[in-house]
């Protein structure tokens, strides 16, 4: 019996590849494209960086600009201390209003001291020998609030005997009446007048310095503290007994 031709088998060969070329590029644009919808996978390490992250750091907003408080202006001067460092309550440590008796009141405003601060009269002053400052001590002075530069006048005449800068007063000036029974202390002063020194003797009015913001003072606030106090046997001239300066130009009652 002849054999069969060898056409049909070949046509039949190629069926069969064809069929099976089909199924593979088939299966291949299915791998692809369920590849593609799926979304990527995140890498672990950045997984962890994520969720450890912090949110960023702010700069926290300045305080509102105000007024300066004249509670906080200044700290007390260190020249008198009627309150000792473990002070158990502000309210036993606030001096009170005057140190001395009515007759040395008297006695004290019949000198008709001068007004410290150039163009500043009595009416103008605040009373803020009581008043707290730093860690609750008392203040033991008035701050006369004026520009800077006005310039500042000996109470009385006296001496100057001591001229000192120190943390809280800046640049400071003491002054002792003619009996040395009084001082006289001048605070952040911008700088001192010419030709006022350790020793030189003052007159009533003179300049001896000018205002200023020297020391713990506020630089928006130029302003003269001042404290009189009474002197000790020694004569020390950073210690003595505070008196209240306001009570010297203003009656108690006003």
């Amino acid at each position: 019996m002849p054999a069969a031709p060898a056409q049909p088998r070949r046509v039949a060969l190629a069926v069969a590849l064809a069929l099976v070329m089909a199924g593979a590029v088939w299966y291949g644009y299915r791998l692809e494209t369920t590849t593609q919808l799926k979304p990527p996978p995140v890498p672990k390490a950045a997984s962890v960086a994520v969720a450890g992250a912090a949110a960023p750091a702010t700069a926290p907003a300045s305080a509102p600009a105000s007024a300066p408080d004249l509670a906080s202006v200044s700290a007390p001067a260190t020249t008198s201390r009627t309150a000792t460092a473990n002070q158990e309550s502000l309210a036993t440590a606030l001096p009170p209003a005057s140190t001395l008796s009515d007759p040395e009141m008297m006695q004290l405003r019949s000198r008709a001291l001068t007004l410290p601060v150039q163009g500043v009269n009595a009416a103008q002053l605040v009373d803020t020998y009581t008043q707290a400052r730093a860690a609750g001590a008392p203040h033991e002075a008035i701050d006369i609030l004026a520009e800077r530069g006005t310039p500042v006048l000996a109470v009385e005449d006296g001496e100057v005997v001591k001229l000192f800068f120190s943390k809280a007063g800046g640049i400071t000036l003491y002054q002792f009446d003619p009996g040395r029974q009084y001082a006289y202390y001048y605070a952040h002063l911008d700088r001192y007048a010419e030709g006022v020194g350790e020793g030189s003797k003052l007159r009533k009015g003179q300049v001896i310095g000018f205002v200023g913001s020297t020391g713990n003072a506020l630089p928006g606030a130029p302003h003269l503290h001042f404290a009189i106090f009474v002197l000790g046997p020694e004569r020390q001239w950073w210690r003595g007994t505070p008196v209240n300066p306001f009570l010297v130009w203003r009656d108690a009652k006003n």
